[in-house]
């Protein structure tokens, strides 16, 4: 190599190592050097691009205090259930989740096996020393020290079922422990439409879900969750996501009282589908206090058969409004027929509170126990009319009497008075009282439904096949051509029949046509 070639290749090598040393120089500085150490110190934004205003900010603040605050008060319970089935039993195609069928036999070497299952629900803490309400579904098959309660910091307490309460669907329980973060009561009373809530809960397995929403209507009932005729259906309904698990916890107001006990969810799915229902607080800590006094309800009965008023009925009565509920019947050992209650009559409020519905008039009756007295406002006979009504325990109350016998005044039996009467613009027909309907819903006087037809006025207003008209506007009727002479006398205007079948009595209200065709 000749001195030219020497000197550049010095060259070349001073002006890399000069490179070098400045590209590692960089390395704390910025540039390539903070990209290779991976201290990237700024990505996105500055600023974020809403500037939220107080009222926001207040909300949002209010529902995470909310949350933190009431968290603690609802606990997961899980319930270890064990059923006999037949041995021989062919195997279910479709099982309820978390219920394995294990297989094994009961001790006896019998035809039956025992099959273990699991569920979950929630609970709220009533009492700082251990008391818990929940729903009656979760827990009423459990097995004896079936019962587990685990709160949202992971501690765990075996539970004792204390009483439960099918008509309601409530059920309290007790844990041993002191110094519990109890729940404070609100007022279901004062709950409006539109109110915001959050519900509480472990819903499919999630513990310490809080959910949001409004409240979307108030007083549902009729859902069929119970097939019990005396259970009590008058739920707070929520948009707030309720699903399985739910079951038995809080529903809150935004300042942390507890407003109502989750319980049911309308669904096609099995899954939320929009809308949740509660038990009103107030229904629930009545029942409550009851269970924990001795562990069981004793609640009053008015002893009547009722219904929610509709237009049909407000016309027929000579209402102003389409308010109250009417007595359908009266049960003769009851507590309504001691105060001098009578069929026909509409209780517009109790204890000065106004009733709308049947399932509101419920609520508030089994709020009392027996032997307590409630005040009624009565419409009767186009006056307003008050009574005390004594509450009775169910057990007091037995069936109705037959209506009375007899022809209506003046009405005399001919050949052509038993013959069938169809009539056509309210959809039904009906024949003479024969032996077997007179047995079949304990009756003596009357006419038998033959045929109702489908969409028909008489098919909505309630009426169907095998009932027994036994009145027309509080006169027996004995056969059918009474009954047509009555609806002919009330045309235009609102006919009250009073319907016998076999599970019990009660009146319908036809608006009968003006013309006949």
């Amino acid at each position: 190599m000749n001195k030219r070639s020497l000197a550049a290749a010095i060259m070349l090598i001073g002006v890399g190592i000069i490179f070098g040393v400045v590209l590692v120089s960089n390395f704390g500085t910025g540039g390539i050097g903070s990209l290779f150490a991976g201290g990237v110190k700024d990505i996105g934004a500055k600023t974020p691009p809403v500037v939220v205003n107080e009222t926001v900010k207040a909300l949002n603040d209010a529902y995470k205090s909310v949350s933190k605050s009431v968290n603690p008060s609802v606990v997961s319970i899980n319930v270890l259930t064990e059923t006999k089935v037949p041995k021989n039993r062919l195997p279910d195609l479709f099982r309820f989740f978390g219920q394995p069928d294990d297989g094994s036999q009961d001790d006896n070497g019998g035809d039956d096996r025992t099959q273990k299952s699991e569920g979950a629900g929630s609970g709220v803490v009533v009492t700082e020393d251990g008391y818990i309400v929940t729903n009656n579904h979760v827990v009423e098959d459990a097995s004896a020290d079936g019962i587990k309660v685990i709160f949202s910091d992971k501690k765990e307490y075996k539970a004792k079922l204390i009483g439960r309460d099918p008509l309601t669907d409530i059920a309290v329980l007790k844990i041993e422990a002191k110094g519990l973060p109890a729940v404070h009561f609100g007022n279901s009373d004062d709950v409006q439409v539109g109110e915001m809530v959050i519900a509480v809960g472990n819903p499919l397995g999630l513990h310490s879900t809080v959910t949001s929403g409004i409240v979307s209507a108030l007083g549902r009932g009729a859902l069929g969750l119970n097939n019990n005729s005396y259970a009590i259906e008058n739920f707070i309904q929520v948009d707030a996501a309720i699903n399985p698990g739910n079951s038995g916890g809080g529903l809150f107001n935004l300042q942390g009282s507890l407003i109502g006990i989750n319980s049911a969810i309308a669904t096609r799915t099995g899954y939320f589908s929009g809308y949740g229902f509660a038990i009103p607080v107030n229904l629930a800590k009545a029942v409550i206090l009851d269970i924990m006094d001795d562990g069981k309800v004793d609640r009053g009965y008015i002893g009547v058969q009722i219904r929610s008023v509709d237009e049909v009925i407000a016309k027929s009565m000579k209402l102003d409004n389409v308010a109250g509920v009417l007595v359908d019947n009266v049960l003769p050992t009851g507590a309504a027929s001691k105060a001098g209650l009578e069929s026909g009559d509409v209780i517009l409020e109790l204890d000065g509170l106004p009733v709308n519905t049947s399932n509101e008039l419920q609520s508030r009756v089994v709020q009392h126990r027996a032997g307590e007295t409630v005040k009624l406002k009565v419409w009767r006979d186009g006056k307003v009319i008050n009574k005390a009504v004594t509450l009775q325990p169910k057990d007091d109350d037995k069936l109705a009497d037959n209506a009375k016998k007899g022809i209506a005044p003046g009405e005399e039996l001919d050949e052509d008075s038993n013959k069938p009467v169809t009539f056509k613009q309210l959809g039904f027909s009906v024949g003479s009282l024969t032996e077997k309907a007179k047995k079949d819903n304990d009756v003596e006087n009357g006419v038998v439904i033959t045929k109702v037809d489908q969409y028909s006025e008489a098919a909505e207003r309630g009426l169907y096949p095998n009932g027994v008209i036994t009145k027309a506007d509080k006169q027996a009727i004995q056969t059918p051509a009474q009954l047509k002479k009555a609806l002919d006398s009330k045309r235009g205007d609102v006919i009250r029949l009073q319907l016998k079948t076999k599970d019990g009595t009660r009146l319908v209200f036809i608006e009968v046509p003006k013309e006949n065709s």
